[in-house]
């Protein structure tokens, strides 16, 4: 490298990491006397505000998409009037890509405040209608396990090599929530209430019980055993006490440790790639499916690391609680490999379990606070054209999604 281009390294570097710290402190963390990194609070509000910078470029990327897509997809989101709760009738439709229905996804993704991920791996979107009205309700996709998850690691209790070959069998909820109206009638209870259903498992059959694994290249034969999912928020006031006909649908079952890339904006990011680049490391073209979900994470801290950063930057310090639900009756033990055979007994339908729903959280929320039959539809929209929220967390309690994927 010639003395001119060490010197154009140098003064990159530089201001690299200027704009690192800058970035940092006005996101309002500090370092503790050990150097950690420290959040400014672990409020919701705090979570929220952390998040708007991601939120506010998304919407400005997608601010030209929303107005070609608003006119033609704005008839799906429902007014308040157009909402009689005990004939909301919930249906899952499983999403095509390249269609209307996934632009309607998308469309309604926009709104909540943390930006939603947009899955990896295998993906099952859904939209969730109320074929009372034919409007929509909300969204619920599920991707691909994270590999490393501890609360779930110790919660199973399986070792390494077992957990390599049974990872196939889980899945996550990475995105779930309820739009407007829906959301304010704890529409959010209700769709996560639906993943313990027949209608889930038999999507996930239909489309991967005969997949060949991109990385094993060969077919495990994944049986849906169990779904995962994490709070946005800290601790969860959606997933906590969710029960219904006297059944505990998740559990709790720990925390995450705090690690992750939702405090490195988009544009930084780019620039520690480009870093990477010019200075001849292979890293920063290396992703592909293959690598895992923590390939961004991992591009960070090695960026940090040649900048002579602490790489511990990664750790934002926000833990996320870990929710487990079991679709197969022997979950646990089907997973660590003590049950060879998955057993689901009889499990509900989508119907079966909107009534209990229904019952449980809807209705009596609309008799507590009928303020939401005031809500209009075109208020959908107009939220976001002017980078507002229409849905500030997960249906009437938290809401998950990172931009990329969360990472734990």
């Amino acid at each position: 490298m010639t003395s001119a281009k060490v010197i154009a390294l140098r003064a990159r570097e530089a201001r690299l990491k200027r704009k690192l710290r800058a970035h940092l402190k006005d996101l309002g963390f500090h370092k503790s006397a050990d150097g950690t990194l420290v959040p400014p609070a672990l409020d919701k509000e705090t979570y929220r505000s952390i998040h708007s910078h991601q939120r506010s470029t998304k919407l400005a990327v997608h601010r030209d998409w929303i107005e070609a897509k608003a006119g033609k997809l704005n008839r799906y989101f429902a007014s308040g009037k157009d909402v009689e709760v005990r004939s909301i009738k919930p249906r899952l439709e499983l999403i095509v890509g390249g269609t209307w229905q996934s632009d309607l996804f998308r469309l309604a993704g926009l709104s909540w405040q943390i930006p939603i991920s947009e899955g990896y791996g295998r993906r099952l979107r859904f939209l969730v209608w109320d074929d009372s009205n034919e409007k929509l309700i909300g969204l619920l996709a599920l991707g691909d396990a994270v590999f490393n998850l501890r609360a779930r690691d110790e919660m199973i209790g399986w070792d390494h090599r077992r957990r390599e070959a049974a990872l196939v069998h889980l899945m996550d909820a990475y995105v779930l929530g309820a739009v407007p109206p829906y959301n304010a009638l704890l529409g959010g209870k209700l769709i996560a209430s639906l993943m313990r259903t027949k209608e889930i498992v038999d999507a996930f059959n239909v489309k991967y019980r005969d997949a060949v694994g991109v990385i094993s290249k060969v077919n495990k034969n994944p049986r849906l055993a169990a779904i995962t999912t994490t709070s946005a928020l800290g601790r969860s006031s959606l997933y906590n006490r969710l029960k219904l006909d006297g059944r505990l649908l998740l559990q709790p079952i720990g925390f995450t440790s705090g690690w992750g890339h939702f405090h490195i904006s988009d544009s930084l990011f780019e620039e520690l790639k480009a870093y990477l680049k010019q200075s001849g490391d292979p890293y920063a073209g290396a992703f592909n499916f293959g690598n895992g979900p923590n390939w961004r994470v991992r591009m960070i801290k090695r960026a940090l690391n040649l900048l002579g950063m602490d790489p511990g930057l990664v750790r934002h310090g926000f833990p996320r609680e870990v929710f487990f639900c079991p679709i197969a009756s022997n979950a646990v033990a089907f997973l660590k490999g003590d049950h060879k055979r998955i057993r689901y007994g009889k499990l509900p339908t989508v119907q079966d379990m909107s009534k209990l729903a229904l019952e449980r959280w809807s209705i009596p929320r609309s008799q507590r606070f009928p303020e939401y039959s005031e809500w209009l539809a075109a208020g959908f929209v107009n939220a976001l054209r002017e980078g507002g929220a229409t849905t500030k967390t997960r249906g009437g309690g938290d809401q998950r999604g990172l931009g990329q994927r969360p990472t734990r």
